[in-house]
């Protein structure tokens, strides 16, 4: 107890009992957030790099025999809502899979359900910005739907041969 009396008592000490040098106490300390906020981002940065190589698009040569013209036109394609991207992504209807009415279209995709899988068709309307007013150079109708969290929307939407 003496010298705990003779050392000052309840005076107040700024940092420590031993002088130290501030700036290598701080290096310390931020190397050590430093190392902290690596050991955070290592991980984030694995399963981003896992989830961009699962996202890659390949040819498998499908469109090894497509005309280089035609290819060009499937990619130049856009509708009010933006690009259509090109022929791979756009679904090709037959008669039954799309209507007109009152100058309107619908059509009849899959939907998917949260496992990916084809559940069932459902009828979906055309927004006017969707339609592809430029001639069809395929003859067939086309559709370009998009899948998200809110259900089947359509981007892109191509009537058969507008002749």
């Amino acid at each position: 107890m003496t010298n705990w009396i003779d050392s000052g008592g309840n005076e107040p000490r700024l940092y420590s009992v031993r002088p130290t040098n501030c700036k290598s106490e701080q290096r310390r300390i931020g190397d050590a957030r430093h190392r902290r906020n690596l050991t955070r981002l290592a991980p984030a940065l694995a399963l981003i790099a896992l989830a961009v190589s699962s996202g890659h698009a390949r040819d498998r040569g499908q469109f090894a025999n497509t005309n280089p013209e035609l290819k060009a036109w499937f990619d130049s394609l856009r509708s009010g809502k933006g690009p259509c991207c090109s022929d791979a992504d756009g679904s090709a209807l037959s008669d039954s899979d799309w209507d007109s009415k009152d100058g309107h279209y619908r059509v009849r995709v899959p939907r998917y359900g949260l496992d990916g899988q084809q559940q069932e068709f459902v009828w979906v309307d055309v927004p006017e910005e969707a339609v592809i007013s430029e001639p069809n150079r395929v003859g067939r109708t086309m559709v370009w739907p998009i899948y998200g969290y809110m259900g089947v929307t359509i981007r892109c939407f191509m009537p058969g041969s507008m002749t």
